[in-house]
Parts: C-alpha cells; structure tokens; sequence
C-alpha cells in the first residue's frame, strides 16, 4: 500500500516531519510518501495562503508519477480536500477531519489547539462543513507561528501545553487535538502536560487511511466528488514568464 502524504506548506523540513510521523504510524507493507507542494508560501496562516496551498496540492498529487492507494492533506483546517477528491478515486483525508473523527471515540467533547489565533475561523468552518463541530468544546490559539514549531521547539511545546491544559480546565474538553501537521510528534509530551488524551491528525489519517484502503473503499462519483466534466482551461497551467 502506498500513501502520499502531502504538506500544505513549501518548507521541506516540515513535509520531512510530517513524513517521519506518517511513517512511525504506518502498518508493515504500508509506504508513506511525503510530498512538498511545487509553489506556494512556507508556512499557510490564512485564507489567501490556505487557497493559493489548496491548488498547489492538488497540482503536485496530479503530477505523481507513480500509482498509490490514497491521499492525507496534511493541513490543519485548510481548503482542498474536496478537489482532491473530484480529482481521484482513491480515499482523501484530511487531518483535520481524522484528528476530530478520532477524538470523539475518546472522549465527550475535544479541544483543538492551534497556531496563531487568525487560523481558528478557518478551523472551525472546515469542522463545521465536516460535521464535527457539535462535540467541539473550543478552538484555540498557542500563538506560535509554524515555522517557530521548528525555531523554538521547547517554547511551542510550553505554549501548545498551556492552552491545551486551559481548554481542558476552562473549555471542560476531555480530548486535545493538535491542530497543525508541525506539531506531529508533540502528542507524549502535551498529553504529560494535561492529563487527557492527544490526538496528532497526521498519525490519525494514516490509521484511517490504511483502513479505508484495506476494506477496498473508494471516493462516491455519483454526485458530489463526481470526476471534473473536460473542458478548455484558459491558462491553466499559468503561462512561464
């Protein structure tokens, strides 16, 4: 079996987290393939950069040259898992929607902390839009920028592990969710931090894609995710100057 797990940044050192994390959840047999978008911003903190990362990813999948058995977006609350699967047959997720999925098998009510607080709008439409947003106690903000994950590790994990530990105090929720593929790997030291269970989204799509592909399931094309209709693209891809 065969996985592309794809960032939603440009940052090759946060696909390779993201990828040794997919791979450290991966059954045997099961090959992760962590891919980095072809264009697009270093780290995506808002609309205009989630929409400008939605194209790139489905550009780069489309130009995989080899086949493969399903597809994770390894981005937190971020548009364009719904072209992924117009684009392809193969089962999409997206940790968002697997990171809160997972959650409400543990708990009541779950908590997602986050990056910076101007991503939790985007964040709560796409557990809206999923319907995962009733057992949702709140969405919260550690204020640490993305790439910081990386430049700071030690000040991220203070910070994740603060609000995380409000949002059980103050937000009563029983479950945390890490709300940023950056944050794969912090889920022992958060959940140390707050006495609750912690759900890494990358981790969780693997374990959902993995079982998605073994009961031989595939995206519906009868409606919804129904394959794009051909026609004429006027510049598309954009013209080289």
């Amino acid at each position: 079996m065969r996985i592309l797990v794809v960032n939603v940044n440009t940052t090759a050192s946060i696909t390779g987290s993201i990828g040794e994390q997919a791979a450290g959840a991966a059954s045997p047999g099961t090959e992760i393939v962590p891919l980095t978008p072809i264009f697009g911003a270093e780290s995506v903190e808002g609309n205009y950069e989630s929409y400008l990362a939605a194209i790139a990813v489905m550009e780069t999948v489309k130009a995989y040259p080899g086949p493969f058995d399903a597809i994770i977006q390894a981005g937190y609350g971020e548009h364009g898992r719904e072209g992924l699967q117009e684009l392809f047959d193969v089962p999409v997720v997206d940790i968002t929607e697997a990171a809160a999925s997972t959650a409400q098998f543990l708990g009541r009510t779950y908590s997602v902390v986050t990056s910076l607080d101007r991503t939790v709008p985007l964040i709560e439409e796409r557990l809206h839009l999923a319907g995962l947003s009733a057992r949702c106690a709140s969405v919260r903000a550690s204020g640490m920028p993305v790439l910081d994950l990386e430049r700071d590790p030690q000040a991220a994990v203070d910070a994740i592990a603060e609000e995380a530990a409000r949002a059980v105090r103050d937000d009563r929720a029983e479950v945390i969710c890490l709300g940023c593929g950056g944050m794969s790997g912090l889920t022992e030291r958060v959940a140390e931090r707050t006495g609750v269970p912690v759900v890494d989204g990358v981790t969780a799509a693997v374990t959902i894609a993995e079982s998605l592909v073994r009961l031989g399931l595939t995206t519906s094309k009868v409606r919804t995710y129904a394959h794009p209709r051909p026609k004429a693209m006027t510049n598309w891809p954009p013209p080289v100057r």
